[in-house]
């Protein structure tokens, strides 16, 4: 029997101890080539004469002003911890397979619970970049799940009402609509319902791909557009010749662990940021920790100044 590449050698390529053994100048050189690896020539290269402070490190030259910096303008721009933490940050994070809760990332890094809440959710947002305007193809499953808005019972049994009804119900729930390419990506959505899963296909599938669906009657709209597959749940999960919805459940078991198993609890408000965090590591789970903690860090040291993660609580209810 083959082994599982999780857990084979070549999916370690990276590891804290690597990372603070090489120390500070090791991970600020790594920030600084991946910071420029997009650009034809570095400002390091094009400005020799460069001061440099205990802090930013080069922040400045004589013809280009913070030209030289490698964290102004980027997600992590106004940081305090030092490169070789940050780097260590994105290990923690990318090796948890159904993500890491705040407080274990906080005591992991001795940070504050705000500092490590916050940096999360940069990464996050950094990440999500990679599908912002991907379109889907060929063979693409569709489905949605409801996370959130769990109204407990009372104690008392003359107490308790009916919670299949609407007017018991709590509106925090809300529904992760997700599509996922086989051969390709998974996009996710948070709706109230999952029907409105319909103009999102449209919008982001191309013409003549395949659909593949269970039988809920709000996907027979989308018959009239693609190529549709269906499959009864209540009487089969797959009909061994490629007709289910496996790979998307495959992805809602791993969103359903992280947010159970690891934060037990997920705000309605910050519930997109943990879809797009498990559809990311669903789509990579076949790279090694090390390619995808240099493919964050690239794409974080990439990615404009978080307007939504600008300080380190959020104050105001969405």
């Amino acid at each position: 029997m083959a082994q599982h590449f999780l857990l084979s050698a070549e999916s370690r390529t990276l590891s804290l101890k690597e990372i603070y053994k090489g120390g500070e100048e090791k991970a600020y050189d790594t920030f600084k080539r991946l910071r420029w690896a997009s650009t034809k020539a570095s400002p390091f290269a094009r400005n020799a004469v460069a001061w440099t402070t205990t802090t930013f490190r080069p922040v400045a030259s004589s013809s280009a002003p913070l030209a030289c910096a490698v964290t102004p303008r980027t997600i992590f721009a106004s940081r305090k911890l030092a490169f070789v933490d940050l780097l260590a940050a994105i290990c923690l994070f990318v090796n948890g397979a159904k993500g890491m809760s705040a407080v274990q990332f906080s005591r992991d890094l001795d940070v504050q619970y705000k500092t490590a809440f916050v940096l999360a959710h940069k990464l996050r947002e950094a990440l999500s970049a990679e599908t912002k305007e991907e379109i889907l193809e060929g063979e693409v499953e569709i489905d949605g799940a409801f996370f959130g808005g769990v109204v407990r019972p009372e104690n008392r049994v003359e107490d308790r009402k009916d919670r299949r009804m609407k007017e018991h119900q709590s509106d925090r729930r809300r529904d992760a609509i997700a599509l996922r390419e086989r051969t390709g990506r998974t996009l996710t959505f948070i709706r109230h319902r999952e029907a409105e899963g319909v103009d999102i296909a449209r919008a982001r599938m191309l013409a003549g791909s395949k659909l593949f669906a269970d039988e809920a009657s709000h996907w027979d709209a989308l018959e009239a557009d693609y190529a549709s597959t269906r499959i009864n749940h209540s009487e089969s999960y797959s009909d061994g010749h490629g007709k289910h919805t496996n790979m998307v459940e495959s992805y809602f078991s791993r969103l359903r662990r992280m947010v159970t198993g690891q934060h037990h609890h997920v705000s309605h408000r910050y519930l997109y940021q943990y879809a797009n965090h498990a559809a990311w590591l669903e789509d990579h789970r076949r790279r090694s920790n090390g390619g995808n903690a240099y493919a964050l860090l690239g794409a974080a040291l990439n990615h404009s100044v978080s307007r939504v993660w600008a300080g380190y609580w959020q104050r105001t209810a969405a």
